[in-house]
């Protein structure tokens, strides 16, 4: 029984992205590992862009950061 978290900020993922997400990770765990598709859980949660930090900046600063 495969449990799988995917953590995306939150920024429009449309409810087909969301379900191409849970797809394409349930038909890689069932074509790599041989998992049972009706007891593979995928979850999504969304997570507010100054929640996430990248490089000890949240989100919306490490992209505005000069490059």
């Amino acid at each position: 029984m495969p449990y799988v978290n995917v953590r995306i900020t939150r920024e429009g993922a449309t409810p087909a992205q969301q379900a191409a997400i849970i797809k394409g990770v349930t038909d890689l765990l069932v074509e790599v590992l041989d998992k049972d598709r009706a007891t593979t859980f995928v979850v999504i949660d969304e997570v507010e862009p100054v929640n996430w930090g990248v490089g000890g900046l949240p989100v919306p600063e490490y992209r505005n950061r000069p490059r």
